[in-house]
């Protein structure tokens, strides 16, 4: 069965460190070109299939501004 994971940002939060780009080894993080309500540049996926699930990104982030759902395709009936 495939890993299914879905990263989810609340671009709101996040302030721009670029911590999560950096700490993501599958680059599936970039900058925005946009900014957020707080005038912030912020991380948004730009390669969602190429997640591992690894949370870095997540754990990283000093904002809590990311949410990583990882699962099977089984468990959603696939």
């Amino acid at each position: 069965m495939a890993r299914q994971t879905q990263v989810t940002i609340d671009k709101n939060r996040c302030k721009g460190c670029e911590l999560c780009v950096h700490a993501c080894p599958k680059h599936v993080l970039a900058m925005s070109k946009e900014i957020n309500d707080k005038g912030y540049f912020y991380s948004e996926v730009v390669n969602p299939d190429d997640c591992i699930g690894c949370c870095f990104c997540a754990i990283t982030c000093p904002d809590v501004a990311i949410e990583v759902a990882v699962g099977d395709n089984k468990d959603r009936g696939e």
